[in-house]
């Protein structure tokens, strides 16, 4: 059997209508390569009828997997089930509202290839060639997360929250074999931890626009994500 080449997990709850046209997408793209690819759609729980819209796209394509988890359990750890799940030698995640379009994997890419761990989509860096469409709002927010995050000691990275990134085999097992964080501060416990390990993290430049029907509330989850990542940071120094 051909080694899987690439990876793509995506997390998924109560994503019955967001979900469908970006998965078709990710199909179309990685099927127009002709090597040999995966799709693990993690299904965290979902009460509306994302397994069957998943179930649908298995029957017809064999590279899509669907994994249920049999509760709400948050992204973090929805992420890191299909991660753990994952058998390719790259292994990408990324949102199911389909922020960011898939073909940024051309972005991320070469900068494995060229030996890179991690490699982190950013909103941030600056780049004539992307276009990042962002509710004023959410840009504020994301600007003040990062500083807080950057006083923890995520020491050079400019957008910690962007759900598009990429890992080679042996550092996504590593990682996220060790992440504990449930929720959506989940980023930042993984970089953490790449941090700490001496991974070769890189952030590159990505198109992204905001979607409707966003799953992170900047007041609702905001504080919750602060806790997670203080607590995240604490067991980093602890297992120091």
């Amino acid at each position: 059997m051909t080694a899987t080449r690439w990876s793509v997990v995506i997390p998924a709850f109560n994503e019955a209508r967001r979900l469908p046209p970006y998965l078709d997408d990710v199909v179309a793209f990685f099927e127009g390569r002709g090597e040999p690819y995966e799709v693990i759609v993690v299904d965290d729980g979902s009460t509306d009828d994302t397994h069957a819209v998943v179930e649908a796209r298995v029957r017809d394509v064999g590279s899509v997997r669907l994994l249920r988890l049999p509760r709400n359990s948050g992204k973090g750890m929805a992420v890191r089930a299909g991660m753990l799940a994952a058998r390719g030698a790259y292994r990408l995640f990324t949102d199911a509202d389909g922020a960011t379009p898939i073909g940024e994997v051309k972005r991320l890419e070469p900068v494995l290839l060229a030996g890179a761990d991690v490699v982190i989509g950013s909103r941030v860096l600056v780049d004539a060639s992307v276009s990042v469409t962002a509710l004023p709002h959410r840009v504020a927010a994301g600007r003040v997360f990062n500083w807080f995050v950057a006083r923890l000691g995520l020491r050079a990275v400019a957008d910690s929250q962007c759900g598009f990134k990429a890992f080679t085999a042996a550092a996504a097992e590593r990682l996220f074999g060790g992440l504990r964080t449930r929720g959506f501060g989940f980023d930042v416990e993984l970089l953490l931890a790449a941090q700490a390990a001496g991974c070769r993290i890189v952030e590159v430049p990505v198109n992204w626009a905001d979607q409707p029907g966003s799953k992170v509330g900047v007041l609702r989850h905001g504080p919750g994500m602060v806790w997670q990542i203080v607590k995240a940071r604490l067991r980093s120094e602890r297992r120091r």
